[in-house]
């Protein structure tokens, strides 16, 4: 019975398909590539300011209550005036400044503004601020009050309507709500000797009449906490009255922690995470995985699925009840656990947010409100623009009033209740354009990005949700997943840009898939391995990522399982010695990840399990499978056994973030690649003051091999993949200092080495990546007299650590980041 808990007979006809629509999902965002960016400086430098202001209107306070707000349900384009105000403002377009080429389009980012600074303008009139606005959930669902407890829904199209639920044996009839002339109904239902007439965690629903006079019973939309009866087979959600007494109630303990330079993202699902075949819940995931994260030196962890889904098989992707936590891992209690647990430990936490489209659910979902309606009446469109026909879900009205109070307020719910740090905002291609990205082969040219076919409703909302939520947390940090690529994406509101921090690379993990799945080693490009990882837009900045779960879910395989499939059941012991295939997959996912981050953006992204090179892909219980649990889940044991080669991958994942803890190359602006070298598969660049060096030549060692730099002086070994603690041989020496020689004419580019004023000499076995710091001469006399200090007290650490004497490399400085260095001490 648990693994079919919550699908009803009615939804099963709905839910049959959708495990398809999600591998198409996944599938339609993996073909379409990211489009190729005019060409840029090796060198990318940012600005960022975190303003939104375009312009600043008088606030006259909240009036929820004023008839002239829902004159205004709904801002079509034909029907928006703009005032003077606006027309004045709607001049200033900051984002032409930062690329030029944009100057042919300055007429759609004004319409635009105007449209985003029209919106504005009439929240800030109407409901007091922006930030008033988003306060929906104090105002609608259930709210208490002094002597009773009080409910509103929007409904515009019921033609009556009741609350039922336990309270009242699900009888309405002494419990009939009130209309209001913009289509909310309401009640109070008074206290009851004290207490409130509705118990805590008890059942509650929204009843009410369709035109056609047939009722109907659904979810209120505001619900905050929504479950199943695990002992009814096929049972529907019902909504949950959730009000604990104060004692019940989770206090939060910590501070949020500051906001990293650069987020080192640990992507995870908290109901897959347990080792064993079942759903993990938040308490668990935040004692047992949160440490992990921690330990592998990640700075973020990024929440999949914590909205409430009916169907576990959409991986959290197709919402039902937009403010309730997904029931399957606990209450909203729990989850609060784990968020004040991650914020103990220095993480910050972001939410996997849709708001891009919600479930086709009519029995547990928000698409239960529209039956009947028009487009003013219902948070999705009418027809076939409400419909997303790849996905099988809802598309939302983002030009209604009462939509966009929805949404934005969702938004503040997440940060205010439960103190996330910020979004990453799924399905934004599909919400960007009226076409949804489907069967769109984006090649870059502008036309595609600024047409008819930009939902400029969408953009809209997206510009006051980054508004939002940066003006009521600064530090908050917002990604976008997008495809397209479209220009502005990543730039600030008060440049006319739609104000995402970040957006994911989503072209370098199809890239590293082609090249595992179908090309042989001597086939890979240089050249184009780099192009794809810089390919990205001047200004704007990316979160890089090799594998996410997109690439592990069923129908595809992570990249150690492509790299070395079958044999990891059989070959992964360190007790005989690794076959070329393990050598080589080993080595190889080393590479790809640690590029990925180095060079593919100014983030970056692990999804669970790849730090170690997870085997095999997710699978969640659906009918196709049995209802089988058996790979929704990740393998621990393996990178926890000793004597298994899965901990080699673990800790050189770790020593990368470390080295980014130590050096913050991933927030430099430097970046510069200074050879891509085909015949000798070697890529060598600057990111900060560090020097990489990256030979994919599967047997070629180069001894003296001249890498150049900026900064002259003395270099050493931070990293090594090659280390014995990484499953490495050891080849390269951590006690060597490497000494520059100056190159050419100076102030004479092109006569220096590889465009690089100095150079050095190095050691560079195949398959091996090698990262070098420069020496600050003036600080190397304390650190020896400190390393006696250092080396004593992390051996002591490393006592129970069982690694072979040999295998700890000589070290002479403090910055080489190994095995040693990596141990808690």
């Amino acid at each position: 019975m648990e693994e079919k808990r919550g699908v009803s007979l009615e939804q099963m006809e709905i839910r049959a398909p959708l495990l398809t629509h999600l591998l198409l999902h996944v599938i339609s965002r993996n073909k379409q590539n990211l489009v190729k960016q005019k060409p840029v400086e090796l060198t990318l430098g940012y600005q960022n300011p975190n303003g939104c202001k375009v312009s600043s209107f008088g606030l006259k306070g909240s009036i929820y209550d004023s008839e002239k707000v829902k004159s205004i349900a709904v801002m079509t384009d034909d029907k928006s005036t703009m005032s003077s105000s606006v027309e004045e403002d709607s001049e200033n377009i900051g984002i032409l400044n930062a690329d030029s080429s944009l100057e042919p389009y300055k007429d759609h980012f004004k319409y635009r503004l105007k449209r985003y600074l029209h919106q504005k303008k009439l929240i800030e009139e109407y409901e007091g601020s922006l930030e008033e606005f988003a306060k929906g959930y104090l105002k609608f669902g259930f709210n208490r009050e002094e002597d009773g407890t009080l409910y509103r829904e929007w409904a515009p199209a019921a033609l009556e309507a009741q609350i039922i639920g336990d309270f009242n044996g699900w009888d309405g009839s002494n419990h009939h709500m009130k209309k209001d002339q913009f289509g909310v109904w309401s009640i109070k239902i008074p206290d009851d000797g004290g207490n409130p007439a509705i118990p805590h965690n008890s059942r509650v629903k929204f009843r009410f009449k369709h035109s056609d006079g047939v009722w109907v019973d659904r979810i209120p939309a505001w619900i905050k906490y929504a479950t199943v009866d695990p002992a009814r087979f096929a049972a529907p959600y019902d909504g949950v009255y959730w009000d604990p007494p104060h004692s019940e109630r989770y206090q939060f303990k910590y501070a949020r922690p500051p906001k990293p330079k650069a987020p080192r993202i640990y992507e995870a699902h908290v109901g897959m995470s347990s080792s064993e075949p079942r759903i993990n819940s938040y308490r668990e995931f935040a004692d047992d995985v949160l440490p992990r994260i921690r330990e592998n030196n990640y700075n973020t962890v990024q929440l999949m699925a914590v909205m409430e889904h009916s169907y576990y098989a959409s991986f959290g992707y197709h919402v039902t009840n937009f403010f309730a936590v997904s029931s399957r891992s606990g209450t909203p209690e729990d989850l609060k656990y784990l968020i004040d647990k991650a914020h103990s430990l220095g993480l910050h936490v972001l939410m996997d947010v849709v708001h891009s489209h919600a479930s086709n659910n009519i029995t547990d979902g928000l698409n239960g409100f529209d039956v009947g309606q028009s487009s003013q009446e219902s948070y999705f469109h009418t027809g076939d623009r409400g419909y997303h026909k790849l996905w099988d879900s809802r598309l939302f009205n983002y030009a209604n009033w009462e939509v966009l109070r929805f949404l934005l307020s969702n938004l503040r719910w997440w940060i205010e209740e439960y103190k996330f740090d910020g979004f990453r905002f799924d399905g934004v291609t599909s919400m960007l354009y009226h076409h949804h990205g489907i069967n769109m082969a984006f090649t870059g040219n502008y036309k595609e990005y600024f047409s008819e076919e930009t939902d400029v409703d969408a953009v809209v909302y997206l510009m006051l949700a980054n508004c939002l939520v940066h003006d009521i947390l600064p530090d908050a940090t917002v990604i976008a997943e997008d495809v397209s690529g479209m220009p502005g994406l990543g730039r600030p509101v008060s440049e006319v840009g739609i104000g995402f921090d970040y957006r994911l690379a989503m072209a370098i993990p199809d890239k590293w898939i082609d090249y595992v799945k179908n090309k042989k080693d001597n086939e890979w490009s240089m050249k184009e391995i780099s192009l794809n990882l810089t390919n990205r837009r001047y200004t704007e900045k990316c979160v890089a990522y090799a594998e996410s779960h997109d690439q592990s879910i069923v129908g595809d395989k992570t990249i150690a399982f492509l790299l070395m499939d079958e044999e990891m059941y059989s070959s992964m012991s360190c007790l005989t010695d690794a076959s070329l295939t393990i050598e080589r997959g080993i080595a190889l996912h080393k590479m790809i990840h640690f590029i990925t981050m180095a060079l593919g953006g100014e983030g970056y992204l692990n999804f669970m399990g790849n730090e170690f090179g997870h085997p095999e892909w997710i699978d969640f219980p659906r009918e196709g499978n049995g209802w089988s649990y058996e790979k929704c889940r990740r393998q621990w044991n393996l990178v926890d056994t000793d004597h298994l080669r899965y901990k080699f991958m673990n800790a050189f994942d770790r020593a990368m973030n470390l080295l980014d803890d130590r050096f913050s190359f991933l927030a430099s602006t430097k970046q510069i690649v200074s050879s891509t070298n085909n015949e000798d598969k070697v890529i060598v660049f600057e990111r900060g003051d560090l020097v990489f060096v990256f030979n994919f030549h599967p047997e070629n060692t180069y001894e003296g091999y001249k890498v150049g730099c900026d900064l002259p002086g003395k270099y050493r070994v931070a990293l090594d993949s090659d280390a014995r603690e990484f499953g490495g041989h050891g080849r390269v020496g951590h006690d060597a200092d490497h000494f520059t020689s100056p190159e050419g004419i100076p102030g004479v580019p092109e006569t220096n080495f590889n465009n690089r004023p100095n150079s050095f000499k190095i050691l560079s076995p195949p398959r091996t990546c090698v990262v070098y710091y420069r020496v600050n001469e003036s600080q190397e006399e304390n650190n020896s007299a400190n390393l006696g200090l250092v080396e004593e007290t992390v051996a002591a650490a490393d006592t129970d650590a069982n690694i072979p004497d040999d295998s700890v490399e000589s070290e002479d400085s403090n910055f080489w980041i190994g095995w040693k260095k990596t141990k808690e001490v």
